[in-house]
């Protein structure tokens, strides 16, 4: 794929999101349109499932670029994240010399750190030119890493470069576009916001998340993808330990276009409710009684808006 020039006004970005089928707030669009502009990372915090991952793939896809992802997990360290040797490669390199007779150690420790025996990992990955341009580097799901690693990726992205002992410093001769995740288990350091441009990415209003469905899950009938999202909407507003998100929402509105239902009722909602809540207490709460009264409201809010 041919790499596309960056858009050059929030109009274009929306644009360019929209043609991958995101449907973003122009809110979103503006501040992904500067984040690109200006060459600053794109910090995107809000609940699981509401489409921040998603934005670095659409722009990956729309500019050309490559994705390269970091998924961030407890316990998270620099040989995962950034490069490692590969020690076997190494033992076997030091075993054929010997074998050969060459005891130069110093020669052989220089040749044991070539760059053959480098193990790139994704921050190291994103780094290195491309003829496409630079990468769109996903560091997704921050906030579950350990804070450790948090203060070192700081020092990663204020000069996009990284030093490797035996090698050098590796700096990018062009920066990567970077996107930052977080679900927010728990409260990312300003130290790290501070070098990107902040959005909060929020569940959808009705309006826009029924035109995700319908552009989501071609053939999903009228009646029924209005219900669907009426109904996530409402379910929102409940007291869950999980209120679903637009995947679960796509999700469900699949689930039941593949059972041919054409319209929700207190059966099929219960029997399905494992596709869009994915907590035992929450499906409990909601199945059966309430289920049936959501259904109601969800009928009388439509017909009211006829």
């Amino acid at each position: 794929m041919s790499a596309s020039a960056l858009p050059k006004s929030v109009d274009a970005m929306l644009e360019l999101l929209t043609s991958r089928g995101y449907l973003a707030e122009r809110s979103l669009a503006t501040v992904a349109y500067l984040s690109l502009r200006m060459g600053r990372p794109l910090f995107l915090e809000g609940e699981a499932g509401v489409g921040k991952t998603e934005i670095a793939k659409v722009l990956s896809a729309a500019l050309g670029r490559k994705l390269i992802r970091l998924q961030c997990y407890e316990g998270l360290d620099v040989a995962s994240a950034v490069y490692e040797w590969s020690s076997a490669a190494q033992m076997i390199a030091i075993r054929l010399a010997e074998a050969a007779g060459d005891t130069d150690r110093e020669q052989l420790s220089s040749d044991i750190f070539a760059e053959r025996f480098l193990i790139k990992r994704p921050l190291l990955q994103a780094l290195e030119p491309d003829v496409a341009g630079a990468p769109v580097l996903l560091i997704d799901e921050l906030d579950r890493a350990d804070e450790a690693f948090e203060a070192f990726l700081l020092e990663v992205l204020a000069d996009f470069q990284v030093t490797i002992p035996e090698l050098g410093t590796v700096k990018a001769a062009q920066p990567p576009i970077v996107v930052i995740t977080s679900n927010r288990t728990r409260e990312i350091h300003d130290a790290l916001k501070r070098r990107c441009l902040y959005h909060w990415v929020g569940y959808p209003v009705a309006e826009r998340e029924l035109k995700i469905v319908r552009a989501k899950v071609p053939g999903i009938g009228k009646i029924l993808s209005e219900q669907v999202v009426h109904f996530v909407q409402a379910l929102r507003k409940e007291d869950l330990f999980k209120a679903p998100g637009v995947a679960e929402t796509l999700d469900w509105a699949a689930a039941l276009a593949e059972l041919d239902v054409a319209t929700l009722d207190p059966s099929t909602v219960s029997d399905t409710l494992g596709v869009l809540l994915k907590y035992q207490d929450d499906i409990a709460r909601i199945e059966g009684t309430k289920a049936k009264e959501l259904i109601d409201e969800v009928r009388a809010d439509l017909r009211a808006a006829e």
